[in-house]
Order: C-alpha cells, then structure tokens, then sequence
C-alpha cells in the first residue's frame, strides 16, 4: 500500500482532479440516459408467480396502470342527488383526461357492487394508457379531488396513484452534519472533521451516479440509491477515520506529512481494505439467494462500499498532501514544533480506565452485557415479514385515507383481494370453476369469492377472493395457505382444472415465505464465512468462533429493534412511520449481509491491535489491555457517527429506508459499545493463551494475511490509533 500512497501524494492534484472527472463524467451519462429502476418481481416457482405468469398470458389488455377514486360522504350517502351529479361529472371529465383508458363509475348498473352497503362510501377505477405521463396522472388526481367539500371526502389509492415519499434531503443531511460536529468535539481540528466526510461524500456522489447507470444493464429496486448512501456515508467516514486518526498519530511522532501517509496507509488502510472486502463479499454473498429484487440491492450497496473504499485509499492521501500538518490541531501543532508544553501523561484516558475495568471484573461485566444483548435480542422470536402497503402510511397521507374509507365501506379484505388464475380448458373444468367458487364462498375467513365470466372460447377464468382480515394480518396468510392446502386440492380431483392462488397480497406472502426459509441458511453461511475470514487474519480459532456467535447475536439485537419500532408499534407513531405492520420481507436478508461486514470492521480493527501487541509481548492479558485501550476510543467515535448517519435516514419518509436506519444505528451502537468494548475483551481475558491457539498444520496451510501490514520493529511497538497517555498501558 506505501507505494499507492506515495504515488497519490506526489501527483495529489492529479488525484483529487481524476476523482472530480470521474464523477463528471457518470454524472453527463445519468444527464443523458436517466434512471431505469424498477421493482423486479420474485423469480422463484411461487404458486403466486405462476398465477400471475397465466394471468398475463390470457389478457391481452394493453391498459397499464390503474387506480382507485374513493368518496365517502359524512352524514350522508353517496347517492344523494348533490353528491351524485358532483363525482359523475368528475369522472366524465376524468374519462376524457389525456392517458386515461377507462372509468369505471358507481353509478352505472355494472358499477353498483362499487357503493358500499351502507351506502355512505364508493369509489371508481381509472385504467390509464401504457405509455400514460406522470402529468397526465396529477391531471387526473386535479380532476377527482376537485368535487371535495367539508362533508365529501376523497382519497385516491392504488398502483397509478400511489406516492413514493421522495427522500429527505433535510433528514440526510443532519447525519453528515452530526458527524462533522461529532469529529470536531473529540480531535478539535477542523480537517480531522472535514477530511472524512469530504472522501465519503466524494465516494458516495460517484457510486450512486454509476448506479443509476447500472440500472439500464440490471433490474435495481428505487430503494437501491438510498440504501447504497446509507451504507456507503456510514462506512465511508469511518474507513477514512481509521487513516486519517493513524495519520496524526504518526505526525505528532515527529514523521514527515509523506512518510505518515504511506505508513497509515500500510497500516490503517491495509485493515480498511480487508474490512470493506468483507463488507462486499457479504453483500454479494446475497446473490446465492437467487431473488431479483435483492440480487439489484446487493450489487448496487456493494458497489457503493468497493467505491468508498477506494476513495479512501487514493482521494484521501492525496487531499491529505493538500492538507499538510493543518490536519492536527493548532494546539498539537504548536505541541510537535516545541512552542507550547506536552500534555500531561500522568493520568490514564479514559478507555485505557476501561479497558483495566474490564480485565479486572470480565466475568461479572461480561454476563451483565450478554444479558443485555440478549434482552435486546428477544423480540427477534416474533419476527413476521410481510410488505408494508398503504394501511402503514401516516393518517395524512391520501393512499391511507382511501385505504381506511375503503376498509370502513367494504371490509379491511378489500384492500388486498386474493385473485386465483383458474385453468379451465374444458366444459367439466368450468363447471368444476363454479363448483369451487360455492366452496370458497362458505370457508372461515372469506368474505367474499366472484368468478368473472368466461368468454367462449377463453380457457382461463379469474376469481376474486375477498378475505375478511386485512392483507397484513396473520390471519389472511392462514388463509392462503388453508385455500392451497385443504380447498383447492379436492376442487381439482378428478378434473383437469388447475387453480393457482395469486393477487399482491399472495405474492407478498410467498416472497416472504421464501426468504424466511432461507434466513436461517443464509445466517449460518455468513457466520462460516466470518469465521473463515478472521481465522485467516488473526491465527487462531478461539478469536473466530467468539466473533462469529458474537457477529448473529448483533443481528439479533438488529431484529429486536425493527420488530418493537415497526411491528409492535413503539414509537413508529412519534417518528412519523405510520402504523404498526410486518416487517419489509428483504430487510433481514440485507441487514445480516451489512451487519456482518460492519461486526467484522470493528473486530478486525480491534484484534489486529491485541494481536499486534501480543507479538511483541507474549502476554495476553497486556496485549487484549492494551488493544482495548487503543482503539476505544476511535471504534466509539466511529460507531458514533454510523448511529448519526443510519440515525437520519429514519426521518427520510421511507419505511424500509427507516427500518433499516433504525435496526441498523441500534445494532452498531450494541455492537461497538457492548459486544467489542466488553464482551469480546472479557471473554478474551478469562481465555488467556487460547485465544491466540492454532494447530501447527493448519497454520502452515493458511495463507498469511497481515491486516496491519508488516511490522517494522518488533522491539517497540508501533504508534497507537489513539494517543492515550503511556501510564494506561505500561503497567502489568
């Protein structure tokens, strides 16, 4: 790595000016090509996917999107004369709007299913063009809110209607100001806070240009650009840290602004590479699992994370030859050139306080935090993945309006409609279709089951199944799996008919359903894979095994917390998250993938440090002391701003966005403060010598990775991450 650095340091402008056209240059390609995200469907063998694969086989509609128009009226019903003529010429005028295909109004004889019993609620169906603009559609929505008064009140829903809460800009912007005030108040310079985040932004803006460019080769979710900055302005300031707080240390050694660079960089940027490696290997880790919409986030997310790391090990040397010496304080630079007094080394920091506090009690401090982890970790037990729909959205929102009108006139069912693709090629078959639709009507749990009529000559009829219980509820999985197990079967016996039981909601709980087989694996493959990877690092066994357990234990913790914000409802209110609701089916499955690589930074950064100092001493309890003492303080500063950084996303409007903000800034809090700061340092202390055990042939085999790069002198051990005074490291 010294020679990358030198390089970047000599020619630094030429650096800084490569990275600035980089991001020119995608950024003249997304001018001209533009975004081409879009949610691509489940690709496994679901008996929903198969519905939907038949449905669009038969239709040869070439209508696109379509939407709801819900009126309800207070005090009154919707076919009183006022009301009636109001919201029919609406929907005239709305049926004569540009892009729009066909209405579909209450007040017609073949809409009067449309009004609700009570007659107090009604709405209409917009089916627009394929081709229809996004000013075409707000013309419409003009057009249907027009008619509202004080006592008529209208909402629109539905796919066509739907809003994407646009990122807050406001929201993100706060955690990238939090950090900068976070580095400030603990270095007291102002480059040390500017460095960090100028190289994470600078990564970050070049990643998300380059992944909307990936969007026109494969299918990347509209959620991939947020997740990718959230991830990559987290890791991406801390990485930079890392160098920037090794590059101090070593000035105020006394080494020249050239000769630190490389030397940081062949020390704190050789861990920063292996910890963004295994960020990537986790998130690519993800395309075992074969789903299309989690293949685009992983890809996009582990892009952001190889393009962050390489800003730090080029952009940052290079602005840090800019910088000179104004990278330490004026004090520290006042202090190295002999014009003001050293600060006083007689009183241990406060981290190498700790650390003593640790080695002194490890199996009391270590049982309390382990108890703690796993209190946090409980909730995780009841975890439900399902998606978030309009029922999840704030009371103000008029998608949760219209979802609540349309629950209150029809039944919560209504909103999320089963609809089975029904193969029926022969004459027996449709009369076994008819036979089927009696059956369903008379099951628990079903509200309502319509067949639509079959032309002559179409072999694929539809019904619509209308659950009682809201497409959230537990109660309207059962459901589906009761219709595929015990209903349909004996339908089907004896004919050729077959039924798949497909619609949004059936969909979403067949994804669900996939991805929650898979968790379990998935987990188990990452934590192998940790394991793997720290045994190569490190040379023992005992270090691994301790992180891998140590590493799902964090994701536990990352569970618990998005299942009592989100699922329970605690705080969702206050938040502005809306309402209480399963859990985004893919969150877990990305949040395994980001947490295991962010576990495994902080392992990485505070091991190599204990194994450093076990090289030199042979004394494990100094070398797990001190390794404590000396990265206390930069593992907590850099944990600290990943919980500013996930923090903010959590107030961007986006629920999964905020589900993943919130497991995440909780699970990394836990995970620095607790889980490096006391458990693995207890559990260290109480192993002794074991933790550094690796049998003779298997040390032979492994490769030799050193993470902190080569030591120069094995007699004196290499300046800290972090200058605590010497007094909190030299006793025994």
């Amino acid at each position: 790595m010294s020679p990358l650095a030198r390089w970047c340091h000599r020619h630094r402008l030429a650096a800084v000016l490569a990275w600035v056209g980089l991001l020119l240059a995608l950024g003249a390609g997304v001018g001209a090509a533009g975004s081409a995200f879009g949610d691509s469907p489940t690709s496994q063998d679901t008996d929903s996917a198969k519905a939907t694969a038949l449905l669009q086989q038969a239709s040869n509609s070439a209508a696109g999107k379509s939407g709801r128009v819900v009126w309800q009226l207070e005090g009154g019903t919707v076919s009183e004369t006022a009301v009636k003529k109001a919201m029919t010429g609406a929907l005239e005028h709305i049926a004569d709007a540009p892009g729009v295909a066909a209405v579909s109004s209450p007040y017609t004889p073949e809409g009067r299913a449309q009004v609700s019993k009570g007659g107090e609620t009604a709405y209409a169906t917009v089916a627009f063009d394929r081709d229809v603009a996004d000013a075409q559609v707000d013309h419409v929505k003009e057009l249907a809110t027009a008619p509202e008064t004080g006592s008529l009140h209208i909402a629109l829903n539905g796919q066509a209607f739907t809003i994407n809460p646009e990122p807050n800009a406001v929201a993100d912007a706060m955690g990238i100001v939090l950090a900068f005030f976070v580095l400030l108040f603990v270095f007291r310079a102002v480059w040390v806070a500017a460095l960090p985040i100028i190289t994470a932004i600078i990564g970050v803006g070049t990643s998300a240009v380059a992944v909307i460019l990936l969007s026109h080769v494969i299918t990347l979710s509209s959620t991939t650009l947020t997740l990718g900055s959230l991830i990559g302005l987290g890791v991406g300031i801390d990485y930079a840290l890392f160098i920037v707080n090794r590059h101090r240390t070593n000035l105020m050694a006394g080494m020249a602004v050239a000769e630190s660079i490389a030397k940081s960089l062949n020390t704190s940027g050789r861990a920063v590479v292996f910890a963004g490696m295994t960020v990537v290997i986790a998130l690519l880790g993800m395309l075992t699992l074969n789903v299309g919409i989690i293949n685009g986030m992983a890809v996009g997310a582990a892009l952001t994370v190889a393009l962050t790391v390489l800003a730090a090990i080029t952009l940052l040397p290079a602005l840090l030859g800019m910088i000179g010496p104004r990278v330490l304080s004026r004090k520290e630079r006042r202090e190295l050139a002999g014009e003001a007094r050293p600060r006083p080394s007689g009183r241990a920091g406060l981290w190498a306080r700790w650390a003593e506090q640790v080695q002194s009690r490890p199996k009391v401090l270590g049982v309390v935090a382990l108890a703690v982890l796993a209190a946090l970790a409980l909730p995780t037990l009841s975890l439900r993945l399902g998606a978030s729909d309009d029922g999840n959205l704030p009371t103000t929102s008029t998608n949760r309006q219209a979802y609540d009108m349309i629950a209150d006139g029809f039944g919560p069912g209504f909103n999320g409609p089963l609809v089975l693709a029904v193969q029926a090629p022969t004459a027996a078959d449709k009369a076994a279709e008819a036979k089927l639709v009696d059956a369903l009507e008379q099951v628990d749990g079903v509200a309502s089951a319509t067949a639509a009529p079959m032309k002559e000559g179409q072999t694929v009829g539809v019904v619509t199944v209308v659950p009682a219980t809201s497409p959230q509820s537990a109660a309207t999985s059962d459901l589906i799996h009761h219709l595929r197990d015990k209903v349909i079967p004996p339908a089907e016996q004896g004919t050729s008919m077959k039924v798949y039981v497909g619609g949004v909601t059936a969909s979403n709980d067949d994804f669900a359903s996939v991805l929650m087989g898979k968790l379990p694996l998935f987990v188990l493959v990452i934590a192998a894979l940790g394991f793997l990877l720290l045994t190569v690092a490190f040379r023992s066994l005992l270090i691994p095994a301790v992180g891998a357990v140590l590493n799902i234990l964090s994701i536990g913790v990352a569970f618990g917390a998005v299942v009592v914000v989100f699922q329970y409802g605690f705080g969702a209110g206050l938040l502005g998250l809306g309402s209480a609701g399963p859990i985004e089916s893919f969150v877990p499955i990305l949040v395994v993938g980001i947490m295991f690589g962010l576990s495994m930074d902080y392992q990485v950064f505070l091991v190599s440090r204990m194994r450093e100092e076990w090289a030199h001493t042979g004394d494990s309890r100094r070398a797990v002391r001190v390794g404590q003492a000396e990265t206390g303080k930069v593992i907590a500063v850099a944990a600290t701003i990943m919980v500013c950084v996930f923090g903010s996303f959590v107030f961007g409007g986006m629920r999964v966005i905020s589900e993943f903000g919130v497991s995440l800034a909780v699970a990394v809090a836990v995970d620095a403060l607790l889980i490096r700061m006391v458990v693995v340092p207890a559990l260290m202390h109480l192993c002794g010598r074991a933790n550094w055990w690796l049998p003779r042939r298997l040390d032979k085999a492994l490769p030799n990775v050193s993470v902190e790069g080569p030591v120069d002198d094995p007699v004196h051990p290499p300046q800290p991450l972090v200058r605590e005074p010497q007094s909190a490291y030299t006793a025994n």
